[in-house]
């Protein structure tokens, strides 16, 4: 699979991150900087590309001979390196002995890994402001944000991913995250998506999410189209009514949690 990873070959890394997120299949070989396996003062080693960081690791014992590391290691799933490193925004780096210099994998691709290949768009992604018109939705939103005072504004973004269908990103900004608030935007969205064209994939994400790319993008470059606390301040304006029966939102991952792919 490594071999096969090359530039713009986005199905091939696919695949790679697939058999990385299978417990036992997916097993690396951590090189340790310092200490031994399983001891607490154990520390995977610490590569540095382009200004982000990475773990060095190996793919089998054949390789780890081949890299000629001298010092200790530890054999872990794939899937459990993910959790550790990608809080703290490191990534993973197999066989950077290899000619060519190995994989990387970056720190948002292992939260994927984490959080589960399926529930998150698959990057690099493309972000933009939505250029798709769609009025009615917004406004029956807008009207349906402001009857649930959990939710304090709502941002969109339009997510072109490497593979996989484009699609309209809403980010939810709440006040709280307690089940009542969750339920009472989830109920929002059933409320509203009734006014969504056929045909278009329509995701959620909590705009609390921090290591969210989507979230981190409209945070730096999409102004809210609702702010709870803005309107408050604005003159009256004439509701729209549009009927919306009550449906199951378009597929999506973060908030709220949806089943399936995005």
């Amino acid at each position: 699979m490594l071999r096969q990873v090359t530039p713009g070959r986005y199905d091939a890394y696919e695949a790679l991150l697939r058999a990385l997120a299978t417990p036992s299949s997916g097993q690396i070989w951590m090189l340790l900087w310092h200490g031994q396996a399983g001891s607490p003062d154990a520390q995977y080693g610490n590569m540095e590309v382009d200004g982000s960081h990475y773990a060095p690791c190996v793919t089998s014992a054949q390789e780890l001979s081949a890299s000629g590391w001298n010092r200790s290691y530890e054999v872990v799933d794939g899937l459990d390196v993910a959790r550790t490193l990608y809080p703290d925004h490191y990534g993973l780096w197999l066989n950077p002995h290899a000619p060519g210099g190995g994989v990387g994998i970056p720190w948002l691709d292992l939260r994927r890994i984490a959080a589960g290949l399926e529930r998150q768009p698959a990057g690099p992604l493309r972000l933009s402001e939505p250029g798709i018109e769609i009025p009615q939705f917004y406004a029956l939103l807008a009207q349906n944000a402001h009857r649930t005072p959990a939710l304090r504004s709502l941002r969109r973004a339009w997510v072109q991913p490497a593979l996989g269908a484009p699609y309209l990103a809403l980010g939810l900004d709440v006040y709280d995250a307690s089940p009542a608030a969750v339920d009472s935007v989830r109920a929002m969205m059933q409320q509203s998506v009734g006014a969504v064209p056929e045909g278009l994939p329509v995701s959620t994400v909590a705009m609390t999410d921090g290591y969210d790319p989507v979230v981190m993008w409209m945070r730096a470059n999409a102004r809210p189209f609702y702010d709870r606390e803005a309107h408050a301040l604005a003159p009256p304006q004439p509701q729209l009514q549009i009927p919306a029966p009550p449906q199951t939102p378009a597929g999506g991952y973060g908030y709220p949690p949806v089943h399936g792919g995005y």
